[in-house]
């Protein structure tokens, strides 16, 4: 029934319910627990129990997606408050579009690893990476922001004497099979590299859509105020 109303609100005044939408925590929390999500998966799961070592271009990802966790978490302390949700969608932004770049840099070097991709101006990977700012990352916490993998080589690689147990195998059976992490591996269906673009992407457009309509409300008001005078 609730969803039923929602759905009824936003159809007939889209622009009121989306901005009553942002002004709530719930969608900031969101974000930055879907970034956040995808940061410790990629670390706890398939760096470490998988044994995918990150790349270069993977530590940047991981970058854009804190900074997303940063926003939404500023934001979220009281979205009504336009310097805290300012300072989120800023932030959420920079971390959108960064991310975006560097998910098509990643894909277009996983298609030239894979034979696939016109290798012209495609650059290696370092192991020393330059974050922005110079934020040294990668001695802060050489665990999470370290690169020890080559770019556009996910497959897992298991160190020698390495004990493995049966859902282990079976993932990295899978992965190893298809050169890499893969949604659907079978179909080497949208790589590891397109699936944060996907993530980025989708993000970046609800973000436009809620500065569209931060924009609208406030040019109502305004004239509202402006008629009133």
């Amino acid at each position: 029934m609730k969803l039923k109303e929602t759905w009824k609100a936003l159809r007939s005044s889209p622009v009121d319910t989306l901005f009553k939408w942002q002004n709530q925590r719930f969608l900031w929390i969101l974000m930055a627990a879907a970034m956040g999500g995808l940061v410790f998966l990629a670390h706890a799961f398939f760096q470490v129990y998988l044994h995918m070592a990150p790349c270069e271009q993977c530590v940047y990802i991981r970058f854009a997606m804190l900074v997303m966790v940063a926003g939404g978490l500023i934001a979220a302390i009281n979205p009504k408050i336009v310097v805290l949700k300012l300072t989120g969608c800023v932030l959420a932004f920079y971390g959108a579009i960064t991310g975006i770049m560097y998910s098509l840099k990643l894909d277009k070097i996983h298609a030239v690893v894979h034979g696939s991709g016109d290798p012209f101006g495609v650059q290696g990977c370092s192991t020393e990476p330059n974050f922005p700012f110079d934020l040294p990352l990668a001695k802060w916490s050489a665990e999470w922001f370290k690169p020890t993998g080559d770019c556009g080589y996910d497959a897992p690689v298991v160190p020698a004497g390495a004990t493995l147990d049966s859902v282990q195998r079976w993932f990295i059976d899978m992965y190893t099979a298809s050169e890499g992490w893969y949604l659907i591996p079978s179909l080497k269906f949208l790589n590891m590299a397109q699936a944060c673009f996907l993530a980025f992407g989708l993000t970046f457009a609800v973000l436009i859509v809620m500065v569209i309509v931060w924009g609208m409300k406030a040019a109502r008001s305004k004239s509202i105020t402006h008629r009133a005078t």
